[in-house]
């Protein structure tokens, strides 16, 4: 096997559902930096704009339910993309604890740019699938995501998954067993040749 491949089924990391989704997300973000060049924000940045964009006015916790990356990773992204004028924050009206975020003009205009080489990566990796494969990779993502939204709820189907399916216990029966109708047939028919 050659150095880097990842031999896919069997044991070890090619039946790690985790090891194959990480190298599937690292040729995804390879795919999205050639397709942006170097000039342009990243695919996590362009998340980012993108939830900021759709939530205007969101607070950073909407930022991180929304985009799925961590707390600390999020706000370190957010102060840079406020750094680089592309994001703006401010106090929320409503909660004096949290700060709100949303585009600002250079954000806007970010995200319609990223919005190319991000369809782009998006039709690169879909196209190393055949379409029905395309449609079934994309539900199983969308069905991750969701118990990612819901990790609870992920939590409860993951254990009745595993639970054995229990069986009603046997109840006690004093009947006699039947007798087996094929046995009473042949048996039957051997007396009839027999007579």
């Amino acid at each position: 096997m050659a150095k880097g491949k990842t031999k896919v089924g069997g044991d070890g990391l090619g039946a790690s559902a985790t090891h194959l989704l990480h190298r599937a997300l690292q040729l995804a973000l390879d795919f999205h930096a050639e397709a942006a060049g170097p000039a342009t924000i990243t695919q996590r940045q362009f998340t980012v704009l993108a939830a900021a964009g759709a939530a205007d006015g969101g607070t950073q916790n909407d930022l991180v339910r929304a985009t799925g990356i961590d707390r600390s990773t999020l706000a370190d992204l957010v102060a840079r993309m406020l750094a680089k004028g592309l994001l703006e924050r401010e106090r929320s009206a409503t909660d004096a604890r949290a700060n709100t975020v949303r585009l600002s003009p250079a954000g806007r205009a970010a995200l319609t740019a990223g919005a190319g080489p991000a369809s782009s990566a998006d039709a690169r990796l879909l196209g190393l699938l055949s379409p029905k494969k395309r449609d079934t990779f994309l539900k199983i993502l969308a069905c991750l995501a969701a118990a990612a939204d819901a990790p609870e709820e992920a939590k409860a189907k993951a254990v009745k998954a595993k639970a054995p399916k229990s069986k009603a216990p046997a109840k006690a029966t004093t009947k006699t067993p039947k007798p087996d109708k094929k046995k009473k047939k042949k048996a039957k028919r051997a007396k009839d040749i027999g007579a």
